[in-house]
């Protein structure tokens, strides 16, 4: 079979090993003349401005996830990794996705499910690529995906149990609108069953949005009733039935508890035990640049939250936080507003650092809505040392910049590393 592999970064790279494993006829196509991936020794290639256009006569082609599915040209089948793996997989796919929290909440309910003695495998945009682990699930594993609505796009088949988080505008410098963005996202219960289970956010009207023609059994979490996971008293419950102390959380934030309800909530469909529950909330401690606790410096704590690429999620880590506060705001730009990120600044008494493509408009809206304000153009050095300077006595400092990152640095995790490496300058 003729299979061309449009996208050559990670993922990209997963796709070619496993359909030239296989024996397939395997071109790499990418609009970029020296993709992200060094090309392996040999390899048949298609690349340069306007490659996707150019894929007639191939059997299938296979995207990677964040190659808009429109722009492909071929008069063959358009397939991804994803819907490979799901057509492939023989064990239960739990499979998360949300605007914020999906890697959270994944590791929440592998921790959970491995306490119980299941063998998990953590795929997607976070662990392994999916079609990498493929050859070694067994039947009675348990899968955990976490899906963006990049590989949520075309996708054919949903999972036995889906989880909706908060949804929140993102994306929009990829999706046409809006719409199109919860479109795809609601893929994710599109294929479900009466047998199957969609676990979603109690409040956010997006993800009602997302989950309202699912045929699947709905499960809310974090409101207490008799059929679900919540918080009371600081006991995580379910169904009236004490579990564990929130205080076995090692992650700060109530929106990490209500991450917990959800993953809890999935774990104990997928089998886990309860008891095992309180042990696998115990040893999850984080996830890199998801909030994560850096260095104290004249008493003054630095938090790493360079995850954060949309406003709803630099107001949940102002919100996990009663010290004075300063947070690093600013990057690329996907089409966000900001205004309400900008009013809980301003309801935080938090002071701003405005970086990078963003950060000019930041910048205006602080400046309007009152909120103390400091605009930094120079590298990750210069920012931290600004914000260092405005950082009051036993306050903290939080990389949440609300933005990707693009415009100055590699990824998000290349943004999370500088800052680190300026922090430990300090």
């Amino acid at each position: 079979m003729k299979v061309a592999i449009a996208g050559y970064g990670i993922e990209g790279e997963s796709s070619y090993r496993y359909y030239a494993d296989r024996g397939d006829d395997v071109t790499i196509v990418d609009e970029n003349s020296a993709p992200k991936r060094p090309l392996p020794d040999g390899a048949n290639t298609i690349l340069g401005e306007g490659a996707f256009s150019r894929l007639h006569g191939f059997d299938l082609v296979v995207r990677t996830a964040g190659l808009n599915p429109g722009l492909i040209q071929t008069d063959g089948t358009i397939w991804s990794a994803t819907n490979e793996f799901f057509t492939r997989c023989p064990a239960l796919i739990i499979g998360v996705t949300g605007t914020k929290g999906k890697g959270t909440t994944c590791s929440l309910i592998a921790s959970i499910l491995r306490a119980s003695g299941r063998n998990v495998h953590l795929v997607g945009n976070i662990g392994t690529p999916a079609l990498d682990t493929l050859s070694s699930i067994q039947p009675d594993d348990v899968v955990v995906y976490e899906m963006s609505s990049f590989q949520l796009w075309d996708i054919k088949m949903s999972p036995k149990i889906a989880v909706v988080l908060m949804i929140e505008q993102d994306h929009l410098d990829v999706h046409a609108d809006m719409n199109e963005y919860l479109l795809a996202k609601s893929n994710i219960v599109k294929y479900q069953s009466s047998d199957d289970t969609v676990i979603y956010h109690p409040t956010n009207h997006n993800t009602a949005k997302v989950v309202e023609g699912a045929l699947s059994h709905k499960v809310r979490y974090a409101i207490p009733d008799d059929r679900q996971v919540y918080v009371r008293d600081d006991l995580f419950f379910i169904q009236n039935r004490p579990i564990c102390s929130v205080d076995a959380m090692q992650i700060p934030g109530a929106f990490n508890c209500e991450n917990a309800c959800a993953a809890i909530s999935a774990a104990l469909l997928a089998g886990a035990s309860v008891d095992a529950v309180e042990a696998g909330l115990r040893s999850f401690t984080g996830l890199p640049h998801r909030l994560k606790f850096v260095r104290e410096v004249n008493n003054v704590r630095y938090y790493d939250d360079s995850i954060a690429t949309t406003p709803g999620s630099a107001i949940a880590a102002l919100s996990a936080f009663t010290q004075p506060k300063v947070i690093i705001l600013g990057g690329s730009d996907k089409g966000a507003d900001y205004r309400t990120l900008i009013e809980a600044c301003r309801g935080a008494e938090a002071a701003v650092v405005a970086i990078g493509q963003t950060g000019g408009r930041i910048y205006d809206l602080c400046k309007e809505l009152g909120v103390s304000v400091h605009r930094e153009t120079g590298d990750m050095n210069a920012v931290v040392a600004a914000a260092s300077s405005i950082a009051k006595e036993n306050g903290v400092v939080i990389l949440s910049p609300a933005s990707a990152s693009f415009d100055q640095y590699k990824s998000y995790i290349d943004r999370g590393e500088q800052f680190t490496t300026a922090v430990g300058r300090l």
